[in-house]
């Protein structure tokens, strides 16, 4: 898809959109907990589709309708949610002894497909490990390029079976109640795996994070959300995350609250020339992207200095902002190379089409300023969130989007979103 922008004052109210990570949490806390869920205001994003398509593989029944969807597990007492699935034949599964050759390639694995979402892949791991039964997970070539080492070394210390290949991983085993330690500054996405099923073994366990901890927020989140459905998880001390084990997940009727990271996107309108006020927003909300507005003040008022540590996703978003004011200087960068695309570097290609200059380091962005000219046509990289950033800016000097349709992963209706605020577009499908 080709989204050309004309230039265009946004105004006008909008509704924040759902936050997409807190979907997430809900729709895996409704599907580990035995019963009937509601979960209200989800957008059905490809990243979203793509946690409820992984559900429904490990046995969850879950219809979706207006903005809602319905959760259903037919867990009976004492099972898992492996379980519900129907079981392979004893010996045949790849690895287990007595395997004949026959019989490994005649089995065929319980497939999920996580598309092209790392909080998808990386929550469903553990998931796959409750039962014992083989599984194999799978997804787009990028997805597979994101650190998996963390559950790698968990079970080769457990015995269990990890197996990558290409775009594809086999996971094989019962994950164990105990002691797990994990670097706290490579994705808070495994602390959030492991805090979904380790509560749900028999025995208890804690999780011991190696500082620095960063995105310490979307840790807190997933505590949120599985207190909600009568699991608790609690916090030692800064460092340490302790889980008793033999708790049960119980049904829910919610709502998904309003979400601060792609909010960012439209407030950022306003430092174009636009006129636009978000509503919708959880003032106590634990996101950790809700600094946003404190870091948009800051671009507006000259040339700011941004730690990028705990809210990686406002990385485009910012980076866009400073080079329609005064520049900045954003640290704590490193992860913005392994998201959809190296974003950083990707925003530094982009703007350079503008003439703005961006330098890239190994933990560091430098954002120039000067006035922005409409050039050659822009390329979205496949990444939803460069391409809302990339919309912002054009906003202002108009041009053209090549791969828009990547909104599609977190915010499907972004392009209605924004006409709506009287931004002029044409829209080309290809």
């Amino acid at each position: 898809m080709t989204v050309t922008i004309l230039p265009s004052k946004a105004n006008g109210k909008i509704e924040a959109p759902p936050s997409k990570s807190m979907a997430h949490r809900l729709l895996i806390c409704a599907g580990l907990a035995g019963g009937t869920s509601v979960i209200q205001n989800i957008d059905f994003s490809e990243d979203i589709l793509a946690t409820i398509d992984c559900l429904r593989a490990l046995g969850i029944e879950i219809s979706c309708g207006d903005r809602c969807a319905t959760v259903r597990n037919p867990l009976r007492a004492g099972e898992t949610i492996g379980e519900i699935v129907p079981a392979e034949p004893e010996g045949t599964f790849p690895g287990s002894p007595g395997c004949v050759p026959e019989a490994r390639s005649a089995y065929v694995p319980t497939a999920l497909d996580c598309r092209e979402c790392g909080s998808t892949l990386r929550f469903m791991i553990p998931l796959c490990l409750m039962s014992g039964q083989t599984y194999m997970l799978r997804g787009s070539r990028t997805l597979f390029t994101r650190p998996l080492t963390v559950y790698e070394n968990i079970c080769e210390a457990q015995g269990l079976m990890f197996g990558k290949e290409g775009n594809q991983l086999t996971v094989s085993g019962r994950l164990s109640p105990g002691e797990y330690e994990i670097p706290g500054n490579i994705s808070s996405q495994f602390v959030s795996g492991l805090l979904f099923t380790l509560p749900l073994l028999e025995g208890d366990s804690r999780i011991r994070l190696i500082p620095p901890v960063e995105s310490r927020s979307y840790i807190g989140m997933t505590m949120q959300a599985q207190e909600e459905f009568g699991v608790c998880t609690e916090w030692e001390d800064d460092l340490t995350i302790r889980i008793r084990g033999g708790q049960k997940y119980r049904p829910q009727k919610t709502r998904v609250e309003g979400d601060y990271s792609n909010a960012a996107f439209f407030e950022a309108l306003n430092l174009a020339g636009g006129n636009v006020t978000v509503e919708g927003l959880k003032a106590d909300s634990l996101q950790g992207d809700r600094v946003y507005r404190q870091h948009l003040e800051r671009i507006r008022e000259g040339y700011a200095e941004i730690d990028l540590s705990d809210c990686p996703d406002l990385g485009p978003v910012l980076i866009a902002s400073a080079a329609l004011q005064h520049g900045a200087k954003f640290t704590g960068t490193r992860r913005l190379k392994i998201k959809e695309s190296d974003r950083g570097l990707a925003m530094r290609q982009e703007l350079d089409k503008m003439g703005v200059t961006v330098e890239t380091g190994e933990n560091e962005i430098l954002v120039s300023t000067g006035a922005m000219r409409p050039g050659q046509p822009l390329d979205g990289h496949n990444d939803h969130r460069i391409v809302m950033a990339l919309a912002v800016l054009l906003t202002k000097t108009g041009g053209t989007i090549r791969g828009a349709e990547a909104v599609r992963k977190s915010l499907p209706d972004f392009w209605e979103r924004l006409a709506g605020l009287g931004v002029e577009m044409r829209v080309e499908q290809e």
